[in-house]
């Protein structure tokens, strides 16, 4: 393969971690890169949850989460960057049948696939007031990668990788997320060698 083939473009990718990376913030981890392009990456780990529920996270922040369907959903370690900052994936406005004139979120990243990655409050006050997105995930912290790092991992077997599924994010136990993303490329754990070398 040559040097200026077209680089690889993983947003709305899952990363699965394989056996042998054993670093803490991501061993059996399943992260959803949110942005992938030539300066770097930046994901959050969906299987990784923390002690704090939503409610515990609203209490925190001075609002009253009036959206009973959440109150006990964890809130996960989204990565080793920014861990008291909050990022909340949630499906776009048009798929809450909003309308496009409808005014978006101050501070959102809009991921091709329909999926949305907002840091501003204004998504929590909705929320509270009992609205905002149907489906939401929140985390605290986000895993990043600086220009050609992923690559590197990926070329040194770090990850696996396949194109994201939203009810592995928003539908799927837990603790079942890492088995489920493998199973998107027909894999089991069982079948990862933690050291498999290149073939």
């Amino acid at each position: 393969m040559s040097n200026d083939s077209a680089p690889i473009n993983l947003t709305n990718h899952f990363l699965i971690a394989m056996p042998g990376l054993d670093d803490e913030n991501f061993s059996k981890s399943v992260v959803y890169l949110c942005e992938h392009n030539e300066r770097g990456a930046l994901g959050l780990v969906i299987n990784k949850p923390s002690e704090l529920t939503l409610n515990n996270l609203f209490d925190k922040v001075d609002l009253q989460l009036k959206r009973d369907d959440l109150k006990d959903k964890p809130v996960f370690q989204g990565g080793p960057v920014q861990t008291e900052r909050g990022f909340v994936l949630h499906e776009g406005m048009q798929a809450s049948n909003a309308t496009s004139e409808e005014p978006g979120y101050s501070s959102t990243l809009v991921i091709p696939g329909g999926l949305e990655m907002t840091t501003s409050r204004d998504v929590l006050e909705a929320l509270s007031s009992g609205a905002g997105p149907k489906r939401v995930f929140v985390t605290l912290g986000y895993s990043a990668w600086g220009q050609g790092q992923l690559e590197s991992e990926l070329g040194e077997n770090a990850w696996l990788t396949v194109d994201a599924d939203r009810q592995v994010i928003f539908d799927t136990p837990i603790e079942q997320r890492y088995d489920k993303a493998l199973a998107l490329l027909g894999l089991q754990a069982w079948m990862l060698s933690p050291d498999a070398g290149h073939a």
